[in-house]
């Protein structure tokens, strides 16, 4: 049994159906009965009136039921979604309604359904898919079936094959209530002499039966043999023992014509078609059978009961209140359990739509968050960009200015060749004048030698300048990257700590992000501290290799000079660096205030040379 909510209605719904049902033409008998109605009262009188012109209005055709699929739809209940009910469905919702409490349904809408569940049973369009529901009592089928194929196939199953009849056959209640039917439904064969018990199934095959039992009396007592068919105990079963009784009517073989027979004294022999075969007579068992003192009769007091229509029909409809009520509880529960879900379902929506909101506002927080991070990041590319070109101006400018010195000195250096020559030749002069010719040519031979010297010294100095000019440029070239590095850091300090601030608690994408710029600005750290101490390194050394190469200058220029004439050469000491550290930590902090200064020392020490 099918369970659903089709027998729930809302007032929106209840009234589309009050608005149908007028649309139909079915209206109250009165305004008096209309105002009982509205306020809520049930007056029988009125339901009945109701049912009866509903179902005036279903017989006359003016509602349609079935479906061009097949199913079927409910007429009074048009603001429904499902309208494609089966046959039984369609009943179960009928007597549903038809039977709901007055509290849950008004009298006009239980009135509908009644009639409705009463139209379905007695319609005779109806009749095929009602044979086959089982427990559904007070159906009427009527039929009617001209030489069609499947009364040629059961005539023939008695051996005619030439009858046409109209056969009549009715499923439920008869019009006569008190006539008695042994039940479960059970129908009797009869044969005369020479036939076999056993072919008994073949001819009642097609009605569906559940077994057949054979009845053969000893051969002392008669010669006739029977068998008792029995058939389901619903009023399928009921319809197909009818079907049976009328089949052999039909072709003259009912009880009627057995008890002919039997009066006429033709039960020694059994009658024969024109095929050649015993005919077998048969009928529905009644009271007459039940009481009867044959075999017959003392099987079916045995196994089956005497009962009228009605009172089979009121031992079926028992369970069947029973079980509407249990459906109309179930009902109601299963309605209270809708609405919670619909509440739940309703609060569900809301949150959802509050968190999208969240979401929304989230959503929109990070992205001008993220073109804030975006201008700041393009600004500080454009500062870095402007920083370079400044640095490579200036970087330019110290070139031109150190080839400029370098000319300069070159410049000197021919000077002071000259001046030595000069120098030279007047001290040959006063040589010559003093000295003898002898002393005159050594002192000659002395001051070549002393001018060679003196051009081996000038052309190292040249090249030791050429080597501190190139590794100059080399520590500029490392200064800038430096400097290129400190702004690196200092851009991914920014982003770190602009993720930092967007970091949340289920923002695991960010926070592994975090995670990897913190590893790239540790090695970037690292990398930049090995690069300055290289650099403070390096300015050391260089400034050690210039003091060195100066130191020894100076020596050979007075080891050459010490003649004579000599030239006074001013030493000039190696500036103090605690000043410039000072000052540089002052400025800049603990952090790289050692290589600013080494960066100080070295360019104030050439300013001096």
């Amino acid at each position: 049994m099918d369970l659903d909510m089709d027998d729930y209605m809302d007032p929106y719904e209840e009234a589309e159906a009050e608005a149908a049902a007028e649309a139909a033409g079915v209206t109250g008998p009165g305004a008096a009965s209309a105002d009982e109605e509205s306020d809520g009262e049930d007056d029988s009188e009125a339901e009945s009136d109701y049912e009866e012109e509903s179902y005036g209005l279903l017989k006359s055709g003016k509602h349609r039921v079935r479906n061009p699929d097949g199913t079927f739809r409910c007429p009074f209940c048009p603001g429904k979604k499902k309208q494609d009910y089966k046959l039984k469905d369609l009943l179960q919702h009928a007597d549903g309604i038809g039977v709901s409490s007055k509290h849950r349904r008004h009298g006009r809408e239980r009135a509908f359904h009644r009639a409705f569940a009463r139209f379905v049973r007695a319609e005779p369009s109806f009749a095929q898919e009602l044979s086959t529901i089982v427990g559904i009592p007070g159906a009427t089928v009527t039929a009617t079936a001209n030489a069609d194929a499947t009364d040629k196939g059961k005539a023939v199953a008695n051996g005619h094959t030439s009858g046409s009849s109209a056969v009549a056959v009715t499923e439920g209640p008869p019009q006569d209530g008190e006539e008695k039917f042994a039940w479960p439904w059970c129908g009797i064969l009869a044969a005369g002499a020479g036939f076999n018990a056993e072919n008994f199934a073949d001819r009642v095959a097609m009605f569906s039966p559940e077994d057949i039992v054979p009845l053969v009396f000893d051969d002392t007592e008669n010669s006739e043999c029977f068998a008792i068919v029995r058939f389901s105990p619903g009023w399928g079963g009921f319809s197909d023992a009818l079907a049976l009784e009328n089949q052999f009517s039909v072709n003259k073989l009912g009880k009627k014509e057995w008890e002919a027979r039997s009066s006429c004294g033709g039960a020694v022999d059994g009658e024969e078609n024109e095929n050649g075969e015993v005919k077998v007579y048969g009928w529905v068992a009644r009271e007459v059978d039940y009481t009867a003192g044959g075999l017959v009769g003392r099987y079916l007091r045995k196994h089956t009961d005497i009962k009228t229509i009605d009172e089979i029909t009121k031992s079926q409809r028992e369970p069947l209140g029973k079980i509407v009520a249990a459906l109309a509880t179930q009902l109601e529960a299963k309605n209270q359990d809708l609405q919670d879900l619909e509440t739940k379902k309703n609060a569900t929506e809301f949150s959802i739509a509050r968190l999208e909101e969240d979401n929304r506002r989230l959503h929109e927080a990070y992205n001008e968050e993220m073109r804030k991070l975006h201008r700041k990041a393009r600004d500080n590319a454009l500062r870095i960009f402007q920083d370079n070109e400044n640095l490579k101006l200036e970087i330019e400018n110290n070139k031109r200015e150190m080839i400029l010195r370098a000319k300069q000195l070159e410049k000197l250096s021919v000077e002071n060749a000259n001046d030595r020559k000069k120098l030279a030749e007047l001290s040959d002069e006063k040589q010559k004048a003093k000295d003898d010719k002898s002393e005159l040519e050594l002192a000659s031979i002395e001051q070549q030698r002393n001018d060679q010297d003196i051009l081996k010294l000038v052309e190292d100095q040249k090249r030791e300048k050429e080597d501190a000019l190139a590794r100059m440029l080399e520590l500029e070239k490392e200064l800038h990257e430096k400097r290129e590095l400190e702004l690196e850091v200092t851009r991914l300090n920014g982003t770190l700590q602009v993720m930092k601030h967007l970091e949340g608690d289920d923002d695991g994408d960010i926070h592994d992000k975090m995670e990897k710029l913190s590893e790239k600005l540790e090695h970037e750290r690292k990398r930049l501290e090995e690069l300055s101490g290289e650099l403070v390194r390096k300015e050391r050394e260089s400034n050690d290799e210039l003091q060195e190469a100066r130191k020894e200058l100076i020596m050979g220029l007075e080891d050459i000079l010490s003649g004579r004439t000599a030239i006074g050469i001013k030493r000039m000491g190696e500036l103090d660096e605690r000043p410039f550290q000072n000052a540089c930590k002052r400025k800049y902090g603990n952090d790289d205030y050692e290589t600013r200064a080494a960066e100080l020392v070295s360019s104030w020490q050439e300013e001096i040379k």
